[in-house]
């Protein structure tokens, strides 16, 4: 006799942790910046041993780290320094992704109440994801739930912008530094005045602080909290996909309906792939010259 058990409803894909994707938009901004630097220098008669200071390096990157431990507090500080590797890897999940994952708790939880969502949120890596749907299996009022999972998006989104701001302190900073130190060298400078040759030499070595500090300041530390900035921006988009997809699940809104009202999240980003294609088809597909006839 042929066992007629209904087969168990299929667990949704437990979600992989981060892999972490680099950024090449910030290599290649980085590169770019130092050649176009460099490669001046060198156009206009220089070599890379007129800006090579130990010393002037020192006092600014010191100067700086110094200054900017005054101002902030330790605890944002180390904050700060956690986030920079965000930098230069992308860790977030593509909106498509999450909008999948969600869409398969919805369609579990209607199927057979959300609490048999139980074991799945168990294996959840996102913390925020995991928080909400666990909070919504326990039975919280949606109100109640909406309420926290909001004020935890508010708490991480200043800490985030605090932390974004020791960035724009030390860009803030630098020039400022590179300009003490190119008066030191010109201090220097002062004490070798019967000798013209060596005051001519000091004086460009002792502005070398200066460009020290306005690129250090302008290369990397304002674009590094503006990168931060974007990736926090980034990750309450997220959170907020997540958090209009758990009340969904809780008002056991149809799964079809859910994937229409979260499809806004993505549409940007499913936007920005199509163009990439389209743009390689349209040069492709337009004409090659035809050859000059003798």
């Amino acid at each position: 006799m042929a066992d007629k058990t209904p087969a168990k409803d299929k667990a949704p894909a437990k979600k992989k942790g981060p892999g972490g994707k680099l950024d090449i938009a910030t290599c290649c901004g980085l590169v770019l910046a130092l050649f176009a630097i460099v490669g001046g220098l060198v156009l206009e008669g220089g070599s890379l041993k007129d800006i090579s200071q130990v010393t002037a390096a020192l006092i600014v990157l010191g100067g700086t780290v110094g200054a900017v431990m005054v101002t902030t507090p330790v605890s944002v500080l180390i904050g700060a320094v956690k986030k920079l590797p965000q930098v230069f890897v992308d860790n977030a999940q593509s909106a498509d992704a999450a909008l999948e994952e969600i869409i398969q708790y919805a369609t579990k939880a209607r199927k057979s109440g959300i609490v048999s969502l139980e074991q799945d949120a168990d294996g959840i890596k996102d913390p925020f994801l995991k928080k909400a749907l666990n909070l919504a299996i326990d039975g919280m009022e949606l109100k109640e739930l909406r309420k926290m999972m909001e004020l935890e998006i508010s708490v991480e989104e200043q800490r985030t912008v605090a932390e974004c701001k020791v960035y724009e302190a030390a860009g803030g900073y630098a020039p400022t530094i590179g300009i003490i130190g190119a008066v030191l060298g010109l201090i220097q400078v002062m004490k070798n005045l019967a000798d013209i040759a060596e005051v001519g030499r000091g004086i460009g070595v002792a502005f070398v602080a200066t460009v020290y500090g306005i690129g250090v300041a302008n290369v990397f530390f304002l674009p590094a909290g503006a990168k931060i900035k974007a990736r926090m921006q980034r990750s309450i988009q997220m959170q907020e996909l997540v958090l209009e997809g758990v009340s969904a699940i809780v008002e056991g809104l149809n799964p079809k309906l859910l994937r229409s009202k979260l499809e806004v999240y993505a549409r940007h980003e499913a936007a920005a792939k199509a163009a990439k294609p389209a743009k390689a088809k349209t040069a492709a597909a337009a004409p090659k010259p035809a050859p000059a006839k003798s």
